[in-house]
């Protein structure tokens, strides 16, 4: 992993910690066929929390990188917000559709790097 993915990913995961983001997971996808390098999923309890997560990402990365997703989705209903970074992709989510989806497996070849709540 090169330093200026080490500063985003950190980037990303700052911006879901400081909105009390739950069971953040990094998932480096480097070595296989995939859509990017990494997934950067975390989930919130509520469509609030949802947006004020996504929110606090973009202000986060844009602040101090100078980065801005090239998309988003999701906004309208908070159930699910991705955000494309290029390298990465941030998807944060509620606990049900979080649940049913389960990127974490579907690419189950990748490393998955747990990142420890906060509280």
């Amino acid at each position: 992993m090169n330093s200026e993915d080490k500063k985003l990913l950190s980037t990303i995961v700052e911006g879901m910690q400081e909105k009390k983001a739950k069971k953040i997971s990094v998932v480096d996808m480097s070595k296989l066929e995939a859509p990017c390098r990494y997934f950067v999923i975390c989930q919130g309890e509520s469509n609030t929390q949802v947006s004020a997560i996504a929110d606090s990402v973009k202000d986060g990365v844009r602040t101090n990188l100078r980065i801005k997703p090239y998309g988003t989705d999701g906004y309208d209903n908070s159930l699910w917000i991705a955000m494309d970074y290029g390298v990465a992709i941030v998807h944060v989510f509620q606990p049900e559709p979080r649940e049913f989806y389960d990127l974490e497996h579907l690419w189950e070849d990748a490393e998955i790097t747990q990142i420890p709540d906060l509280d």
